[in-house]
């Protein structure tokens, strides 16, 4: 079993639509087998990656008026066999960002070479950028894990796993450790704290992760990096984050 993947948060806000387009232009051009969005929150913006990303007839989503739950939405160029959405609970303190419903989306994706399930989630963002034992948002994103845990741990354990997305926790924080290793995944970065935030917007390090379950392999890198220019001509950076980019390989259980 080989997938080439792809996570990136896409950055709702400041001319979304037009970066989205670009986004969809350029992932329609790759050979990314499954494609992991965050912050795609917008109806319209869903339609535009699905018009212009059209080699990615499968696309994964839960619905939730007025907007796309989570934000999460994956694309696959080969046929998804299930999904469902796990998510989070709303705990305190109350913050806008509560109105995602915010959780993990798993979608299960038959590959030419056997089944791989993928995971999309985007957890909570700690708003004091402090990850210290006491801090409010840090209690808030270790229930998230927790949750996340119980639901991986569902998954069979021959099942080729891939959990991947926007963690908003660093990857050298001791309780994204505590949570690698109760669930058996493997960091595909082995610890690297290249930052996935753009350090020109804050320097909060190396918060996008890809995680890999027992007998796949994985190659990765930051992806994304340089500017684009919009159709009117503006050059800017796609989105806040990087995207990461793994070429994984395994047996299929």
């Amino acid at each position: 079993m080989q997938a080439r993947v792809l996570t990136f948060n896409t950055l709702f806000k400041g001319e979304a639509r037009a970066r989205m387009g670009v986004l969809a232009e350029t992932i329609e051009r790759s050979d990314y087998d499954v494609v992991c969005l965050q912050e795609v929150i917008s109806w319209r913006v869903l339609g535009l990656l699905r018009r212009v990303a059209a080699s990615y007839p499968h696309v994964s989503y839960t619905p939730m008026f007025p907007l796309v739950r989570g934000g999460l939405v994956t694309l696959s160029r080969h046929p998804v066999t299930r999904r469902h959405f796990r998510a989070y609970a709303s705990a305190g303190p109350a913050r806008p960002e509560w109105l995602l419903g915010k959780g993990a989306l798993f979608t299960r994706v038959r590959l030419p070479g056997g089944h791989l399930t993928v995971v999309n989630t985007h957890l909570s963002a700690n708003l004091d950028m402090d990850w210290s034992p006491s801090n409010v948002y840090t209690r808030v994103e270790k229930g998230e894990l927790r949750r996340l845990a119980a639901a991986v741990d569902r998954i069979p354990k021959a099942e080729p796993l891939v959990v991947m997305g926007d963690f908003n926790v660093p990857r050298d924080s001791p309780y994204l450790a505590e949570f690698v290793s109760s669930t058996g995944l493997r960091d595909v970065f082995g610890g690297d704290t290249e930052p996935t935030f753009r350090p020109e917007y804050a320097e909060i390090g190396a918060i996008d992760q890809v995680l890999v379950g027992p007998g796949l392999q994985a190659k990765a890198r930051l992806v994304f990096k340089e500017k684009v220019r919009l159709p009117g001509g503006r050059s800017t950076v796609l989105s806040d984050h990087y995207g990461i980019e793994a070429e994984i390989t395994g047996q299929n259980g």
